[in-house]
């Protein structure tokens, strides 16, 4: 297989491949992530040149090779090998800009005085393309040293920080909207017949055995009146239906069964129940409570 895809075709299905792997596990919101993070984009490039040099090396050993090989011996590669070693003219051309390989019937000329027990060295330049890659090091570590020391740009540790704090001001956000989500702090009360029906159904479902079907008192307390035993008002009702009444008595916590939506809505029907004077209602408990606006605001002050 790697005889029959050419060399720069398997270096670009690598780093893309590499590409779409960082695209698809960082997450990097609406800007693509190779964008937001820079310094990773840059060591994916360098990652990059270092394919291509290993390509080209690879390559250059291949073709040196082939030149070594006889006739005989080149007549038995197959046609796949024999054509790898047969490059285009501008692949030759880049190979030898970025190897600068001397050929080896040259190599009488760059051969040292050197001879360590029968091996000799031969006087070659370093490698261009070694070179590019150690002048763009050394040109990432001047960009990263002004970058994180001279300009205090942040580093992990800091970005995940403030990552953190604005993931959390997005989630009380999402809280201020988002039903299910709702607490006692953010719940509003609900006038809408439609909602006012939901929570009707709900509280014949459930609320019915305590409180009876007109909400006049039963087990538990009349709803219908201006005395609460934990406070009136929307916040006050979700609160207590939501986490029970008082402890060892009272009404069971709701939220294991209800969701805050469903609670709302039920808490909602229950206020507006307000004066609605039920047959034989229970004995009014607890503290009046008084609205300072209309009947069913939650503008609520405790008495």
């Amino acid at each position: 297989m790697k005889k029959l895809i050419p060399a720069y075709i398997r270096v670009l299905v690598i780093f893309f491949a590499v590409f779409g792997a960082m695209e698809y596990f960082i997450d990097s919101g609406e800007q693509p992530a190779f964008i937001k993070f820079p310094m990773v984009s840059l060591f994916l490039f360098v990652f990059l040149f270092l394919l291509i040099a290993i390509e080209i090396t690879i390559n250059a050993v291949d073709t040196i090779t082939f030149q070594l090989l006889t006739d005989e011996q080149k007549a038995k590669l197959s046609f796949a090998e024999n054509t790898s070693y047969k490059k285009s003219k501008w692949y030759k051309k880049m190979m030898i800009a970025l190897t600068k390989t001397e050929p080896i019937e040259n190599e009488g000329e760059i051969l040292l005085d050197h001879d360590y027990d029968g091996i000799n060295e031969l006087d070659n330049d370093l490698p261009p393309w070694w070179v590019y890659l150690f002048y763009a090091c050394v040109l990432f570590a001047v960009v990263y040293m002004v970058r994180f020391e001279i300009m205090g740009g942040d580093n992990q540790e800091m970005e995940l920080k403030k990552e953190m704090a604005q993931a959390q001001i997005d989630i009380e956000e999402y809280k201020k909207t988002a039903p299910d989500l709702m607490d006692e702090k953010t719940v509003t009360l609900l006038t809408d017949p439609a909602d006012l029906a939901a929570g009707k159904a709900i509280f014949t479902t459930n609320c019915v055995a305590c409180h009876r079907a007109d909400a006049g008192g039963q087990i538990g307390p009349n709803l219908t009146d201006d005395q609460w035993i934990l406070g009136g008002g929307i916040k006050n009702v979700f609160h207590t239906i939501t986490n029970g009444g008082r402890d060892g008595k009272g009404m069971i916590a709701w939220k294991a069964s209800l969701k805050p939506k469903e609670i709302q809505h039920v808490a909602s029907y229950i206020l507006s129940l307000r004066g609605s004077n039920p047959v034989e209602p229970k004995v009014s408990e607890g503290e009046i409570w008084i609205y300072e606006n209309a009947p069913k605001t939650d503008s609520t002050t405790v008495k």
